[in-house]
């Protein structure tokens, strides 16, 4: 096992950045945590976590904590754009033995790994620039204090600084696809997922409980439309049934670009990416999150399995690779069933769409 008193900076309190912290915790570490950006709540978003990642938050004790939070979703639906139905799959079955499938705010699954995290966040706190060293690296802060390091971990997103500073990698480069979030108070009533294809576009609709519907969106393009919530209402303002009653009751809408992010290596030196910073990819799968508590176990369990830190690194990249892969590929597959004419795909859909979306999960169903 590496030593526990093993100086380690985790950069990045998001979703990948304290699963790393609790995880490293429960295996004796005792990381330091910054963040940059000042300690504010950001924008409303909801969020999907499939079976995989119960199971993850499960093995790093909090799934509990996560339990008062959100709606446990049984089915998928497939719709077309007219409402009509394409295919259904069972999330219980697809995920038996694994984790149930859950929507909630993000912003409550960002308190509970927070408080599981331990140890205060250094908020509005940046990294200026990074010397490795053999055996450390000093870190030099925006402020320009300095401090040495025996491993820093880059959990700061797809664009992220840490990957650039330790040269592992330059931007993330656009997947070719707007998307749309929003949350929706006081919407048509659902039980289930709800997601109607259209012509190069996608809606879908989430219950995370307490009344409220997570919203996503997405259309093929590279263009960030200047007003999200017109450009909502004219593309999907002629879909069917539950989309206008959604979009009557939406009043605000955030539009970002997908990237991804694919590198070579993971790690230089004593520096490693976790989650999006290492591997980001479009959220059609819904798996940022899992794979992102994902890393934070494999990581955690080399340092501590391993002899030293090189080591460890080498294993942790070795096991998530594969997994990670498989992501990024059947994130692809799907995202180009866009690109096929809606009497091509409707059809296959009504009869083939069950097995094809079980498929997309299916190396996933086994533990990381």
């Amino acid at each position: 096992m590496v030593a526990p008193h093993l100086r380690v900076l985790v950069v990045g309190a998001g979703i990948a950045g304290l699963a790393v912290a609790r995880t490293l915790r429960l295996a004796g570490f005792r990381p330091e945590i910054i963040e940059r950006s000042a300690r504010a709540d950001g924008p409303e978003f909801g969020l999907y976590l499939p079976g995989n990642a119960e199971r993850a938050l499960r093995e790093i004790g909090l799934d509990d904590p996560v339990r008062p939070f959100g709606q446990v979703i049984r089915y998928q639906r497939f719709l077309d754009a007219q409402g009509r139905e394409l295919c259904e799959v069972d999330l219980d079955k697809l995920w038996s033995g694994v984790g149930e499938c859950r929507a909630l705010p993000r912003s409550d699954l960002h308190r509970v790994l927070l408080s599981g995290a331990g140890g205060e966040v250094r908020y509005d706190t940046e990294v200026r620039a990074l010397d490795l060293h053999p055996d450390a690296v000093t870190v030099t802060f925006g402020d320009g204090s300095q401090a040495e390091y025996d491993l820093v971990v880059g959990a700061d997103g797809r664009r992220s600084s840490v990957r650039a500073l330790a040269a592992l990698g330059g931007l993330a480069r656009p997947a070719g696809h707007i998307v749309y979030h929003g949350v929706v108070r006081g919407g048509p009533p659902l039980a289930d997922w709800t997601g109607l294809l259209g012509e190069r576009a996608a809606f879908v609709a989430v219950p995370m409980g307490a009344d409220r519907l997570h919203c996503y969106a997405d259309e093929v393009g590279t263009a960030t439309p200047t007003d999200p919530l017109a450009r909502v209402r004219e593309l999907f303002g002629g879909y069917g049934d539950p989309v206008p009653a959604i979009l009557g009751a939406l009043d605000r809408v955030w539009v970002t670009r997908t990237d991804e992010v694919e590198l070579g290596a993971w790690s230089r030196g004593r520096v490693v990416l976790v989650g999006d910073a290492a591997h980001a990819t479009a959220p059609t799968l819904a798996q940022g999150a899992a794979m992102a508590c994902e890393d934070a176990l494999v990581l955690a369990r080399s340092l501590d399995r391993s002899a030293t830190v090189r080591e460890a690194l080498e294993s942790y990249e070795y096991r998530r690779r594969p997994r990670i892969k498989w992501v990024l590929d059947r994130t692809r597959d799907r995202n180009r069933t866009r690109d096929v004419p809606p009497p091509l795909r409707d059809p296959l859909l009504r009869i083939r769409g069950n097995r094809i979306f079980q498929e997309h999960y299916r190396l996933l169903v086994d533990p990381a």
